[in-house]
């Protein structure tokens, strides 16, 4: 463990010298990837420099108990009796910090909702979901910007597409893909029975040209006319895009967008996201086997979490999490259930790290 933390300080240092050279400060693409990444090594380095301490600490006192006099031998035993525990404490939190992140876990994410069976109920719960998504969004102090809206009829949303800005934000966003399921009485039941509506929730971490293994030369661009909602103005122009990936045939499009201009942008991430999927699961199979039990890829099949109204419950399957406390929740309140869910993708990845 000290190897690894030692060579983690290394680095640290020789990032730092790094950011104050010139040929680096002068290059702000090279600046801001050295930066973030001296950053996210910081906590590593601190913990590292505390733990040191501590063994320092604990190889005085192991050395005070040689001492001949019984005085010191006894402040010896009473100091150890108080370090080894900080010890197995601050290794613990070692381990944690030492697991690979995820490089997209930094990265700032596309973010749909779209209501599922249940008709009226499902779009309204649709809209429910996106209030207690905003509300999040904004403790975390993020920005958003919706790309597109199709409403519901009786309120809420078929459909909603937005983009999120921030620190972390796909990786605390990327449990949330996947089906959610609501049982309540809908607004619209006369006989007050309980109905179950559902709602998916796909989120996609956005990508640059640099981060995939792909070049433009490969990528062929159709535009088209969008249908749907939308009024005159998408019946006369081509807002639509396609992008296909000729070498591996992928194919991803949008008219999610209410210019081309954004549509290019959006259909260019789906692809981004189509492509890195296919090469990372190629080259990790053990990384994406944990992602796709916890997380899943998206799969608007897969139940995640289920909100019930008549008990105050949410229950998510995939860590068998149940909280008594759904008006909390709903409000924007949703950080214990990311967090649980990053503690067991953590103990996942620690597991097959000992395999």
């Amino acid at each position: 463990m000290l190897d690894k933390l030692e060579a983690i300080h290394e680095r640290y240092i020789y990032l730092e010298e790094q950011l104050s050279d010139p040929s680096v400060t002068s290059d702000m693409g090279k600046f801001k990837k050295i930066s973030k990444e001296y950053k996210d090594l910081k906590e590593v380095v601190d913990v590292y420099h505390a733990y040191k301490e501590l063994l320092g600490n604990i190889e005085t006192s192991q050395e005070m108990l040689k001492e001949e006099d019984e005085e010191m031998r006894e402040m010896a035993k009473i100091e150890l009796e108080e370090l080894l525990p900080q010890q197995e404490e601050i290794e613990e939190k070692i381990k944690i910090l030492l697991i690979p992140k995820d490089p997209e876990d930094s990265k700032d994410v596309i973010f749909e909702i779209r209501s599922g069976t249940g008709g009226d109920e499902a779009s309204i719960f649709a809209g429910d979901l996106y209030k207690m998504y905003t509300k999040y969004f904004e403790t975390q102090g993020w920005k958003t910007e919706v790309l597109s809206i199709n409403e519901g009829t009786v309120g809420g949303y078929n459909k909603i597409v937005l983009e999120i800005f921030g620190e972390d934000v796909y990786g605390k966003l990327k449990f949330e893909s996947g089906a959610h399921r609501v049982q309540r009485v809908p607004k619209t039941e006369s006989q007050g029975r309980v109905h179950t509506s559902a709602a998916t929730v796909v989120v996609m971490p956005k990508f640059e040209m640099e981060d995939i293994d792909i070049n433009k030369a490969d990528l062929k661009t159709d535009t088209f006319r969008s249908s749907g909602a939308g009024g005159q103005h998408v019946n006369k122009t081509e807002s639509g895009v396609r992008f296909t990936h000729i070498p591996t045939g992928v194919v991803a499009e949008s008219t999610d967008g209410r210019s081309q201009h954004k549509n290019r942008e959006i259909a260019l991430q789906r692809l981004y996201v189509k492509i890195f999927e296919a090469q990372q699961a190629a080259h990790n199979n053990k990384v994406s086997a944990t992602r796709k039990s916890l997380v899943g890829t998206g799969d608007r099949s897969g139940k995640i979490r289920t909100y019930n109204y008549p008990q105050n419950r949410v229950t998510d399957h995939r860590i068998n999490l149940t909280l008594y406390s759904l008006d909390k929740i709903v409000a924007g309140d949703i950080e214990e259930i990311i967090q649980a869910l990053q503690v067991a993708e953590n103990a996942e990845k620690m597991k097959a790290g000992d395999e």
